[in-house]
């Protein structure tokens, strides 16, 4: 995994990248928790998520917001720090080859970021949300949802309540050719402590099931060419 700094909007960005495993998958962008709150990279959720990614084959791509670690910048409310998940992504597609698909994952703060990136980059092609803070952040903005995803809930999760998320779910899978698989996780709070593997194998087996179709077609798409 290489340790890179990415030009943003204010200054570098600080992120770890690790490649595909093949030309035909994908590269993953992870958006970690609210930095006012601790968030950062290094979360144990995000590297799950990522352990997960890596596991299937794709690359992935960690980086902290402005302000956090080794990113320049202050915290800006979310439109920075959207700004900021841009960069990356125009990084990993302008530099590193391999790039030619993306998808995004976040958790909590970085699970609303994720979203609204959706909304701005048609080349995304999938999706992985956890906690996704639903009570705190306007969610609306998916009119229509772009794609299908999975979106992770801790049943035991005293920040956000269930019924919310329920909302969110429902009200995606209402819209036409779009799958949400929603995978509650039982003892499990927002963080998913002592739930983390099963966090990553709920994630693992989401993307085992999208991975094959996916590949299969980039495949006949390249023999094509």
């Amino acid at each position: 995994m290489a340790d890179v700094f990415i030009k943003g909007q204010e200054g570098r960005i600080e992120a770890r990248y690790l490649p595909p495993r093949t030309v035909h998958h994908p590269v993953v962008a992870i958006l970690h928790p609210h930095p006012l709150q601790g968030g950062r990279m290094d979360n144990d959720v995000v590297k799950a998520i990522g352990s997960a990614f890596h596991q299937q084959g794709f690359g992935t791509l960690r980086f902290n917001f402005r302000g956090v670690g080794r990113s320049e910048g202050v915290y800006s409310g979310g439109e920075g720090e959207l700004n900021d998940t841009a960069a990356v992504i125009d990084w990993v597609q302008s530099s590193q080859r391999v790039a030619h698909r993306l998808w995004v994952a976040g958790f909590s703060f970085g699970a609303w970021i994720a979203m609204q990136l959706l909304m701005r980059r048609p080349e995304i092609e999938g999706f992985v949300i956890a906690s996704p803070p639903v009570h705190a952040f306007d969610f609306n903005f998916l009119a229509p949802c772009p794609v299908s995803g999975q979106i992770l809930y801790g049943d035991h999760d005293s920040i956000v309540p269930k019924e919310c998320v329920d909302v969110l779910v429902d009200k995606l899978n209402g819209q036409r050719g779009i799958r949400i698989t929603y995978d509650v996780i039982g003892d499990a709070d927002h963080s998913f402590n002592g739930q983390l593997n099963t966090l990553q194998e709920r994630i693992d087996s989401y993307i085992g099931t999208c991975l094959p179709t996916y590949l299969d077609a980039k495949k006949m798409r390249a023999m094509d060419v």
